[in-house]
């Protein structure tokens, strides 16, 4: 069943444009939406907060744990991403006479429909608040016919292998003739310098 729910955006000038009915802002606003929170570091603080520099971006984006930069490293290499938001604004509806307020961690612009995403550790999504929180943001983001996805941890392997090709996504460090030479060479089965076989 589909719910009532405001979003607030802010955008890159720092103004906020708050609760415009869901569905109603238009996607190149919330495509250029400023984080919602102001990014934070303190001493103590349990999770590792940073910058990521993701190529479909040429520029950097937020992460506030090392989950999330996993996430992040997926969306880069995920073909049908063309761009990745942090924090891209805040929903808000009425439930039971509360006021239910989220922030979903990203959204990712596809070829297809927008992608909102909540990332959390498996062990948490059991939490009662954490499921009925999800909950009601997955009514309210699909009822425009956007698609929801709650990402926990990936697969160790496939993980260390999109780190390792990560740092081959900056094209600037690498020459283009060389890089023309290498694509052109039949190099399936070789192994390489690090001992991974291509």
């Amino acid at each position: 069943m589909d719910i009532a729910a405001t979003v607030s955006v802010r955008r890159q000038n720092g103004q906020v444009v708050e609760d415009r009915f869901w569905g109603t802002e238009p996607i190149k606003s919330l495509a250029s939406a400023m984080p919602w929170r102001t990014f934070r570091w303190y001493k103590g603080q349990k999770h590792y907060s940073g910058t990521y520099w993701p190529a479909t971006m040429r520029d950097h984006v937020i992460y506030e744990s090392r989950l999330e930069l996993s996430r992040l490293l997926f969306a880069d290499f995920d073909l049908s991403v063309r761009g990745i938001v942090a924090q891209p604004f805040l929903l808000k509806t009425v439930l039971e006479g509360k006021v239910c307020r989220h922030i979903p961690d990203y959204l990712l612009l596809t070829g297809q429909v927008p992608v909102v995403v909540d990332v959390k550790p498996l062990h948490r999504l059991s939490k009662p608040e954490v499921a009925f929180t999800f909950g009601w943001t997955r009514r309210a983001v699909e009822s425009p016919g956007w698609k929801y996805e709650v990402w926990s941890e990936p697969s160790a392997v496939e993980l260390e292998n999109i780190r390792f090709l990560a740092g081959y996504r900056r094209d600037w460090l690498f020459s283009p003739e060389v890089l023309e030479v290498l694509r052109g060479a039949e190099l399936e089965g070789v192994p390489s310098a690090a001992g991974r076989v291509l």
